[in-house]
């Protein structure tokens, strides 16, 4: 009783909601401690408190095939199927990313393509660390906009199949989906705006330059000399005696003798 789909649930992809897990899969979930102690008797409400203790994200581990709490806590999701407005408010949950995780899982099984793309591709903005459990179970680092990548583009996340997810432009050609505007693009943009002014303002400089009249350069005859700053000092010759000057005052010596 306690593993059974709750009566009034809708059948998603034409199937029961926890038949969306392989049927291994679920085995291992349903023998699990964690399923037995901590998923027993929750609710949508109580869902919440056990998302927000968890520290990471996985699937199976293990050589005997071990769940993950968050593989898990997905399959109680399938189970008890909670309203869309919840899951809406787990995606934009901003205080814990592990929240936020569980709803876009839980998003990606049962929403159609176009849900799935609406509140799936926003946390593409969400570059927080997170950590995944690999099948031998180490831990490896992730960021939060790889795993929704690998949810849209992924044929399989978490030892899920993902439902068959339909092409983003056949829903933007049925004019489904507006086309989408990524942040990256709108940085692009005002880089380029910012080089094709600083272009601008370059070639008007140049412009600007190439219409200043030029001086004509003067004859080598006409250039000043260049400044100096002490005055030039000039070395005054000797003075020089002619030698008939010489011989004229030997004479009026011996005249005088």
């Amino acid at each position: 009783m306690a593993n059974r789909t709750v009566k009034d649930a809708n059948s998603i992809h034409g199937t029961n909601p926890q038949y969306l897990v392989e049927k291994i899969t679920r085995t291992r979930i349903y023998e699990s401690k964690y399923w037995k102690e901590e998923c027993f008797g929750l609710t949508a409400e109580l869902v919440v408190d056990k998302a927000m203790e968890l520290k990471y994200v996985g699937g199976v581990y293990g050589g005997n095939i071990k769940p993950t709490p968050f593989l898990c806590l997905t399959l109680k999701m399938l189970q008890i199927q909670p309203e869309k407005d919840i899951i809406v408010e787990f995606i934009k949950n901003e205080d814990f990313k592990y929240v936020r995780l569980l709803g876009a899982m839980y998003m990606r099984l049962t929403g159609t393509a176009v849900d799935c793309y609406k509140y799936l591709e926003p946390l593409y903005n969400d570059y927080r660390k997170i950590k995944t459990q690999n099948r031998n179970g180490e831990f490896e680092l992730m960021h939060v906009d790889e795993f929704i990548d690998e949810l849209l583009h992924s044929e399989r996340m978490c030892d899920i199949i993902l439902p068959r997810l339909q092409k983003r432009h056949v829903l933007e050609e049925a004019e489904m989906l507006d086309p989408r505007i990524s942040a990256l693009e709108e940085d692009l943009d005002e880089v380029e705006s910012s080089e094709e002014e600083d272009e601008e303002e370059e070639k008007e400089e140049q412009i600007s330059k190439e219409e200043e009249p030029v001086a004509p350069e003067r004859p080598p005859s006409q250039q000043e000399p260049p400044p100096t700053s002490q005055p030039v000092q000039r070395e005054t010759p000797p003075l020089q005696i002619p030698r008939s000057s010489k011989k004229s005052h030997k004479k009026s010596r011996r005249g005088n003798e």
